[in-house]
């Protein structure tokens, strides 16, 4: 099968090489999947480019350890094969999910992996559409409802509005009747207002957190910007959550955060991400036409790494999708 490889960290376009390597057979509890779609997410950059360095305290400092590490988190596709001890699905079954607490590997034509990382995938959704929903759909979601505890009428501000968490954050913010403000740049503004933003701030001309607006909850999907900046901006009573971004401001979070407690009524919060938790919400959301993917592409599978560079440069709107078969 064909598979993109990293043996060295740097550009991906230079690093990321396509190789011929076996299918993989499922162990016990595992699935053999056909992937027909895939998408581009953090970890993958990181990953190939070995930025930040934290990573490489995981994978090698000066190149992956691992001879074959093929990147990729979420997809969709169809089940070949299932292990003896596998029960969930038949081959045959479009399936889809984020799978990055059970492993990676899906910039490859077959993937195997434990059947609780998948979920069935609805018939109305295209394999493209259910690839770019479980990461981001389930960070927006627990970032807003489970962390945040949104209410109606707030008013919201997502920093990396353009991206496929805000994409997927303003169509769930919306069902609360909120006012959201996105913070992006660049040709991501125009799309953000069409998608119905109802502000957006280009944080390359304007920074939000020097405004005299005040937000009631604050999605972050960037986190690069001092916990300090992002107080000034939030109501007496509001909540700050991080989905991820700059390792040195999460620390700074997770340290400050017990303190902030003892002198004010603001709250600060990072997702722990539990992945694939409310697939089935967002699917009836999305049979319902209450929530669309919003999709960058899809692009065809000899452009990831051109499509990796992509997302680096924070080109991208909504989710980067790549089809596989």
């Amino acid at each position: 099968m064909k598979a993109y490889n990293i043996k060295n960290y740097g550009e991906p376009a230079k690093v990321l090489k396509l190789i011929e390597t076996e299918r993989p057979d499922p162990n016990n509890t595992e699935v053999q999947v056909n992937v027909c779609a895939t998408t581009i997410n953090d970890y993958d950059w990181c990953i190939t480019t070995g930025k930040p360095f934290s990573y490489r305290l995981f994978f090698g400092i000066f190149s992956p350890r691992k001879k074959l590490i093929i990147p990729g988190m979420e997809f969709s596709g169809i089940v070949e094969q299932v292990g003896n001890n596998a029960t969930m699905f038949k081959a045959g079954d479009a399936v889809y999910g984020d799978i990055s607490q059970f492993g990676f590997g899906s910039f490859a034509e077959f993937i195997c992996i434990d059947e609780k990382a998948l979920a069935r995938k609805p018939n109305s959704m295209s394999f493209e559409e259910a690839a770019s929903i479980p990461h981001a759909a389930m960070l927006a979601l627990q970032g807003l409802l489970d962390v945040g505890q949104i209410k109606d009428g707030q008013k919201i501000l997502i920093n990396g509005g353009g991206g496929g968490v805000g994409s997927f954050g303003l169509q769930i913010a919306k069902l609360y009747n909120t006012e959201v403000t996105g913070v992006d740049t660049g040709e991501k503004l125009k799309a953000m207002e069409t998608q119905g933003f109802d502000n957006v701030i280009d944080y390359k001309k304007d920074d939000f957190t020097k405004r005299n607006q005040q937000y009631d909850l604050i999605l972050d999907c960037k986190t690069n910007r001092s916990l300090w900046k992002f107080l000034k901006v939030l109501e007496p009573e509001g909540k700050y959550v991080s989905i991820g971004g700059k390792s040195g401001n999460l620390l700074q979070m997770l340290y400050m955060s017990p303190i902030l407690k003892l002198f004010s009524k603001k709250r600060v919060y990072m997702v722990m991400l539990k992945a694939n938790k409310d697939l089935e919400y967002i699917n009836q959301l999305y049979e319902d036409n209450k929530i669309k993917c919003v999709i960058d592409g899809p692009y065809s599978f000899d452009k990831i790494p051109w499509a990796i560079q992509r997302f680096g440069d924070g080109l991208h709107n909504g989710k980067i999708v790549i089809t596989v078969n």
